[in-house]
């Protein structure tokens, strides 16, 4: 006995026939035949089951109930005479003694049709999300949720990991993203702020003598939305190790993560031990991108020195870089609608030529590239049949347009893509520094605390000219799958000489580090061990796995691209009191 029912809706098959039953659910639908007969089918959340009408009586009943109510069925199953071979209860139906409605739908119209309601409007859905998870293809991607967080954390916990809790209510820290606050009532104009990762608090146990963490851990960023990014609220496996190094975090996650995907994937196939290891200068060379989608075969060439003069003008003096896509068969249309597509994307435009089935360069800026025709030919291995897409600009720009390339076409073409399988890759040797585009200055380019490579010495020998700062590489790493960032990890900077020495790099001295990091900054002068960790994010995890384009699809109760929950009204107004008692009054911002 489960609660009110005998058996769930998905459950019963012909063996049970001749059994009574109950059922509970929602009524998804009631086909009438005639006036004594008709067809409920009845949804709950294990599946459907058929309810034959045959009497006048039921049949009047049947009719006053509105479509989405939850009702009781009691009733004898019985084998199907036209039998339904694509549900699993399609051999059996239940013929009813008693039904009655247990929550009435007070609305004759529902907002969208429950079973296509991933065709309505993403508004509709997200302010009806209760109606919209009633739709068995979304449900499912919510069932994988739980069951992929109940892996890995079965996964983290073989592996000799303590999940532990960290605070939600923190302090506002400088972590690159904006923080949401919240007014403290008890201390008047000052704020807790959401943390944007429990980084500081994972590298704190470390520094108290726990040797390995992890948490499924929410994390709360101010920041705009995307495809593969929810505004406001997302959740990471969030690890730490002690006496750890980069080698002792990839073991583990190249240990953990292959199975789930392969399990749980919709593509049975993940990459095994070790993953590829692409250092981050290599990346942006050969694919354009530190994020390289590995099931394309597709890569980049630069041909600054063979097409950076030609008589083109907007490759005069640039970087030029250039994808080659052999056995391509396609229509100029083709070539025109992808460019164009690359071109929102990137932000640049893209050009190119091809060499047709005689071996002549034909089509886009053949003309310009035909006087050089052996040069390029030998550099880039032409052959007939063969597009040449191209980038040109500033370095950056040429290898972020030559990214968009290989990805936009290797998508678009099914003999350059293997779709069917879960390609992963760690970038690694990122620059410690970078030249900030606004300040002009040295700045930090990603994490302030990660590990320099060569630790002090490298930062000393920088300090001394010997060599060029830009050059620092960080012991950090990024793991990517299938051209989605699932995580950024590095080996802390544990040591303060070595912390003090990296920020003052960037004209920062002890005491900003102290004022800015005052808990960490000081746990580390108690003797704190070599640490290192990881965080993949387990929103893009299940989006990859579940094969969905959009991060909003695998979360249960999603914002929308405005950071609105519009089925709740948040954000939303508050009243006088609140404020007063939290010591704030608002601004009109039209004022």
């Amino acid at each position: 006995m489960m609660q009110s029912r005998t058996h769930n809706c998905g459950e019963l098959r012909l063996a049970d026939a001749g059994k009574s039953v109950t059922l509970v659910g929602w009524m998804e639908n009631l086909r009438e035949v005639g006036s004594n007969l008709g067809f409920i089918v009845l949804r709950d959340f294990y599946g459907t089951s058929q309810i034959v009408i045959e009497t006048e009586e039921m049949m009047k009943q049947a009719k006053e109930i509105t479509k989405e109510s939850t009702i009781s069925v009691t009733g004898v199953v019985r084998e199907r005479s036209s039998k339904n071979t694509r549900i699993p209860t399609g051999e059996i139906e239940i013929v009813p003694e008693k039904m009655s409605i247990l929550g009435r739908c007070r609305y004759n119209e529902l907002p969208f049709e429950i079973n296509h309601s991933r065709e309505a409007d993403e508004a509709a859905r997200l302010k009806y999300r209760y109606l919209d998870l009633r739709n068995p293809e979304v449900k499912k991607n919510i069932v994988l949720r739980c069951k992929v967080v109940a892996a890995l954390r079965k996964a983290m916990m073989d592996h000799d990991f303590l999940e532990i809790t960290t605070p939600i209510l923190t302090a506002s820290s400088p972590e690159g993203a904006r923080d949401y606050l919240v007014p403290a009532r008890k201390h008047p104009g000052k704020f807790y702020a959401l943390p944007q990762a429990p980084q500081q608090f994972k590298q704190l146990l470390m520094t108290a003598g726990f040797d390995r963490y992890f948490q499924i851990a929410p994390c709360f960023r101010d920041e705009d939305a995307r495809g593969d990014r929810s505004p406001g609220e997302f959740y990471q496996l969030d690890m730490e190790m002690a006496f750890a190094s980069q080698e002792d975090v990839f073991a583990v996650c190249e240990d953990v993560l292959p199975p789930i995907f392969a399990e749980y994937g919709t593509y049975n196939r993940a990459s095994s031990a070790p993953f590829l290891r692409i250092p981050y200068l290599e990346a942006m060379e050969k694919y354009g991108s530190d994020k390289p989608d590995l099931r394309i075969d597709l890569t980049v060439t630069d041909v600054t020195a063979e097409l950076g003069d030609i008589d083109f003008e907007p490759f005069k003096g640039q970087c030029v870089k250039a994808v080659v896509i052999s056995d391509f068969t396609e229509s100029r249309k083709f070539i025109d609608k992808t460019l164009a597509d690359v071109e929102v994307q990137a932000g640049n435009k893209g050009y190119w030529f091809r060499m047709d089935e005689n071996g002549e360069i034909v089509g886009g800026i053949a003309k310009f590239v035909t006087p050089i025709k052996e040069q390029i030919v030998g550099k880039l291995g032409l052959t007939p049949n063969t597009l040449v897409v191209l980038s040109a600009g500033k370095k950056g720009a040429a290898q972020k347009t030559a990214g968009v390339l290989v990805k936009t076409f290797g998508a678009a073409l099914p003999n350059h893509i293997d779709k069917e399988q879960y390609a992963f890759c760690w970038i690694v040797d990122f620059p410690m520094y970078e030249i900030g585009e606004e300040s002009g200055e040295l700045e930090f380019c990603h994490n302030p605390f990660s590990m320099p490579s060569g630790g002090l010495e490298t930062l000393l020998k920088a300090e001394r000219g010997e060599i060029d700062p830009l050059e620092i590489t960080a012991d950090q790493y990024d793991l990517v799958c299938n051209g989605v960032e699932l995580s950024s990890g590095a080996v802390r900077n544990h040591d303060p000489e070595i912390m003090i020495k990296a920020f003052e790099m960037v004209r920062l001295g002890e005491d900003d580090v102290k004022a800015k990091f005052p808990a960490m900054y000081n746990a580390f002068c108690y003797g704190a061990p070599p640490h290192a960790g990881i965080a993949p994010g387990v929103d893009r995890m299940v989006m990859l796995l579940a094969g969905e384009d959009s991060i909003r699809e695998i979360i249960p109760f999603p914002m929308n691209k405005n950071a609105q929950d519009v089925m709740m009204g948040a954000p939303g107004v508050v009243t006088d009191k609140q404020l007063e008692e939290l010591h704030i009054r608002t601004v009109d911002p039209e004022a």
